[in-house]
């Protein structure tokens, strides 16, 4: 295999990741030949999962596992019964989709090539495996709103000081909002003397947006990671048609329930409307965040945290609001 370590891959990419110390053997080869070359380097290779098999030019043609290996003739020609409906990646594809490809065709090892389908290295199962937890852990401290820099220190082992500065920030962000909800809702004070079964269902509302849209951005926080040419206009189309369908089920069932407990059309109207109304608005702030902090240059992941949940609270108390102010002016 050619040497590729004086290359400088991107940091978190396949090719800083791979290791070239794994078996390749000629297409001629027969099971009797990959059997002696495993025996005599066993000690040179870090993975002996799969054995690559690679033409004149070592261009990747096919890969065998051991498991098959040893179910085959010692004179049997490797390329008669390789797989050659291969799953690979480039030196510079992200370690995440590494990861999730990996994960998604249960492979223990991704082949790495470069632009002729030449073979550079594989991303072995303990890097994977490796990849997959620091990712998850990295990505539950954003969710959190702890900045990821520091993700691979454990947040127990931090001095205290530290431990409360990384925790604060995002914190205050979220007092902040609380601040201005409650602002909004004595603004609507009025309303809710009018009518103080309104205030009974805030937290409904405010969950609501909070459960739809933070589905719906962590799903499409890691649509971005593993693939950060997605088609955002096609995602969101197809997001708010989902989001149509979510929000006419469960304002439809929520206004029946009203309707059959407290006898109110219109509180059942107030409140069928405003859960249509925010669950479609919290579904578009779910992507569109992201979105722009990618488009910027910044981790779409941080948008998976207390931001987006600090404005999904405050638009979905104004939403409720008004729809309820306009509804009492209407009909009572």
């Amino acid at each position: 295999m050619e040497k590729n370590r004086d290359i400088e891959h991107p940091k978190e990419s396949a090719g800083k990741l791979m290791t070239q110390a794994v078996p390749v053997i000629n297409n001629q080869a027969t099971v009797a030949d990959v059997q002696n070359l495993i025996i005599k380097k066993t000690k040179d290779f870090e993975n002996i999962n799969y054995i690559y098999i690679t033409d004149e030019e070592n261009k990747l043609e096919g890969v065998i596992s051991i498991k098959e290996l040893f179910r085959r003739e010692k004179g049997d020609l490797v390329k008669d019964f390789m797989e050659t409906n291969l799953v690979v990646v480039r030196s510079r594809t992200d370690q995440e989709k590494v990861a999730m490809l990996a994960l998604k065709h249960s492979l223990k090892d991704i082949p790495v090539i470069d632009s002729n389908y030449r073979l550079l290295g594989i991303v072995p199962s303990d890097i994977i495996l490796d990849i997959i937890h620091r990712e998850n852990q990295e990505d539950h401290l954003l969710l959190a709103g702890i900045s990821h820099r520091n993700s691979e220190i454990l947040l127990n082992q931090l001095p205290m000081i530290s431990y409360y500065k990384k925790r604060l920030p995002w914190l205050i962000v979220g007092l902040i909002g609380g601040i201005l909800a409650a602002f909004i809702v004595s603004f609507f004070e009025k309303v809710i003397a009018d009518m103080m079964i309104l205030a009974a269902f805030i937290p409904a509302v405010v969950y609501m947006a909070d459960a739809v849209g933070g589905q719906t951005q962590i799903i499409f926080v890691r649509q971005l990671a593993i693939d950060q040419t997605t088609n955002f206009r096609s995602y969101l189309k197809k997001e708010t048609i989902v989001g149509f369908l979510l929000s006419v089920t469960l304002s439809f069932l929520l206004a029946l329930f009203v309707v059959w407990w407290w006898q109110s059309v219109i509180l059942a109207s107030i409140l069928g409307l405003s859960f249509f109304f925010t669950i479609i608005f919290a579904i578009i702030l779910a992507i569109v965040i992201p979105w722009l902090f990618q488009v910027y240059n910044y981790d779409p992941a941080v948008a998976s945290g207390p931001l987006a949940t600090v404005i999904r609270d405050i638009v979905s108390v104004i939403i409720y609001f008004v729809v309820a102010t306009v509804a009492i002016f209407l009909f009572l």
